[in-house]
């Protein structure tokens, strides 16, 4: 319920994509927000006001002369009410509209009396997005301090492709949850790796752990929403990229130690995430290794990985380091000794088979006060309380 206590006027405009806003009024539903929908007349003939009340559970506002607010003054209440508006779609029209001031239908007047923050997916065809016109009405809603979301490339309805199509609406509620969250990491770049590590045996086998990539994937979502630019180191894992996250994907441990060893320049943050295989083996197998009787057991010799995140630290100007520890048992002291061992000021440690492939966690901080431990919560929830942990540290952190 990451939106539980938040009011968000979801504007419709005249297109298409009004199909897409159902489906965005659910997930912000889900999320705990209060969903208050206004239509223009040009959206109601693309989606119902009724499709919308039933999805939103509020009546749905289509005119400044509405009487069903008290003092018959819709596009001032409405906005009051708000901490976010949102038009989604945002036609051609209610751009040029917006950048010029302009208001004669209540979702307009709702726009400029409004006292909150505005955003707008703009949704319109390819040619209609290029034109000069709509595309200084775009530069002048961002200098205005709108917050224009997309467009997207792909197919239209009109079945032209290009520029213009609305963002999904997973995406539309990941840019508002973004906003609506608390700044934290503003102006910060972090680096962060996440998931397992695969090490290659033979061409078809190899060496790997139960990590899912879960609490990686959360913390580069939740820095990002704090306002972080984030890179996304991965191992392999299915997970979605978290939306306004750069991720490179990798496999093995000294994939992932190269990939970070040069990129780590320039940032503030790392967080090393990922459970990274302590070894791998020394020859890789060029063909795959056949069993020839039930006695026969391959001999492997193993080298042990680089130390990601030992590295890191022991840079001669390192970004403030934050590692996890999973660990089987007795959590308490492999992690305080990790973190020394490692030199690093945060360490945040977990019991890996109690959380491996789950949507919760229980974590212990251990830094120089001490131990302190978090309640268990589903991951997205206590990444970002996470951040807010790590953000705090940083602020009066003095490299050693």
């Amino acid at each position: 319920m990451e939106l539980a206590g938040k009011t968000v006027v979801l504007g419709l405009t005249g297109g298409i994509a009004c199909y897409k806003s159902a489906e965005l009024t659910r997930l912000l539903i889900k999320a705990g927000a209060t969903v208050q929908v206004v239509m223009t007349d040009a959206a109601t003939q693309f989606i119902t006001p009724l499709t919308m009340q039933a999805l939103s559970g509020r009546p749905v506002f289509t005119s400044q002369w509405d009487s069903r607010i008290d003092n018959n003054m819709a596009h001032i209440d409405l906005s009051r009410e708000a901490d976010a508006i949102l038009i989604a779609p945002a036609s051609t029209d209610f751009l040029a509209k917006l950048a010029n001031g302009l208001c004669d239908d209540l979702l307009s007047t709702l726009c400029i009396a409004r006292d909150c923050p505005l955003l707008v997916a703009p949704a319109m065809n390819r040619q209609m997005w290029g034109n000069p016109a709509t595309q200084r009405n775009a530069a002048q809603l961002r200098a205005d301090g709108i917050v224009v979301l997309g467009p997207d490339s792909g197919d239209q309805a009109c079945g032209e492709v290009g520029d213009g199509r609305m963002l999904e609406p997973e995406d539309l509620f990941e840019a508002l949850a973004g906003f609506l969250q608390p700044k934290l990491l503003a102006g910060r770049r972090v680096l962060l790796t996440a998931g397992p590590t695969f090490e290659p045996i033979d061409p078809v086998r190899g060496l790997t752990n139960l990590s899912s990539g879960k609490m990686g994937f959360a913390l580069a979502r939740a820095a990002a929403q704090a306002g972080a630019q984030v890179h996304l180191v991965a191992g392999p894992t299915a997970l979605p990229t978290p939306y306004g996250v750069v991720r490179s994907d990798v496999q093995t441990a000294q994939q992932m130690y190269d990939r970070v060893m040069a990129d780590v320049a320039n940032h503030d943050l790392f967080i090393a995430v990922a459970a990274v295989a302590d070894w791998r083996v020394a020859q890789v197998a060029q063909d795959k290794i056949k069993k020839s009787g039930d006695d026969d057991v391959p001999q492997l010799t193993f080298v042990q990985n680089p130390d990601i995140l030992a590295a890191v630290a022991a840079l001669p100007s390192p970004p403030f380091c934050v590692g996890f520890a999973a660990e089987s048992g007795d959590l308490e002291a492999h992690g305080a000794a990790k973190r020394r061992r490692k030199n690093i000021p945060l360490l945040i440690g977990n019991l890996g088979p109690a959380t491996f492939g789950r949507d919760d966690n229980e974590v212990i901080l251990f830094d120089d006060a001490g131990q302190q431990r978090l309640p268990r919560a589903d991951k997205q929830a206590l990444a970002r309380l996470l951040i807010a942990e790590i953000a705090a540290r940083m602020k009066t952190h003095r490299p050693s």
